[in-house]
């Protein structure tokens, strides 16, 4: 039997054939219509390169749907310790009908304009409750500054939304030293942070954050949990105050 011409793309299928007879399997043709076949999808991908955008696109499209699901599942499995962890601090109402979580870090240029997102949400939404999740993964200035912050946070948590602010909203990159500075600024000495960081260097909170970021399959920051859905990347806060409005409206992120 003699075929015509045929590309189907779409799951990654070519069949064709040019005046063969096209075997049943790749592994029954013989070298010559490998030869063949192989000099075809080579000439037809040159000719057509825009069929390799979309099969990148699709693959693209599944490994976040694989990603968002396994995200989901560790959602469920880690109720408590995203929403309602002793280690993170809540902004916005504590009662709110609505929660974000937000994994930053002090470094983080995307979480440093993120933080005018949350501003925004907090100033025109009253029933949010927004919980900060401190994921310090950009070097050790980062860890440094985490725990100077956690110390902080137990010595002076009525101060920390301001704390917050002053470090994660500063020019300078984020250490122990800008950390203290920004502490000293708001009342809360040196000597104070560091008895606090000896006696309670919260470590347990950073290998928290972590383990919950591994689960969730989050690798940057700013990254953030709303109702049963894991939110990636700086979406802005036009996208998460939709997110929210979705979750009164249906209970889920997306209705």
């Amino acid at each position: 039997m003699i075929l015509k011409k045929k590309m189907i793309v779409g799951g990654t299928l070519i069949a064709l054939a040019a005046g063969i007879a096209l075997p049943q399997s790749a592994a029954a043709l013989d070298a010559k219509q490998k030869e063949e076949l192989g000099a075809f999808i080579k000439e037809y991908l040159l000719a057509n390169p825009e069929i390799m955008l979309e099969v990148q696109e699709a693959l693209t499209t599944k490994q976040r749907a694989q990603q968002q699901a396994a995200a989901t599942a560790a959602i469920a499995d880690n109720q408590s310790a995203i929403f309602n962890s002793a280690y993170d601090f809540t902004l916005g109402n504590p009662e709110g009908d609505v929660t974000i979580v937000e994994f930053f870090d002090y470094n983080c240029g995307y979480c440093k304009r993120a933080l005018s997102d949350m501003d925004q949400i907090l100033a025109k939404d009253k029933n949010i409750r927004f919980v900060l999740k401190e994921f310090p993964i950009l070097g050790p200035d980062s860890l440094a500054a985490h725990k100077v912050s956690a110390a902080f946070r137990a010595i002076a948590p009525e101060k920390y939304g301001d704390f917050h602010r002053g470090l994660l909203g500063g020019e300078e990159r984020a250490t122990e030293e800008t950390a203290i500075a920004v502490a000293a600024s708001l009342g809360v000495t040196e000597a104070q942070l560091r008895e606090k960081m000896e006696d309670d260097p919260h470590d347990a909170g950073v290998r928290e954050a972590y383990t919950l970021a591994n689960d969730l399959g989050i690798t940057g920051t700013p990254s953030y949990v709303i109702g049963n859905e894991a939110v990636f990347g700086a979406v802005g806060s036009g996208e998460l105050t939709k997110k929210v409005a979705n979750m009164r409206q249906c209970g889920k992120t997306a209705c």
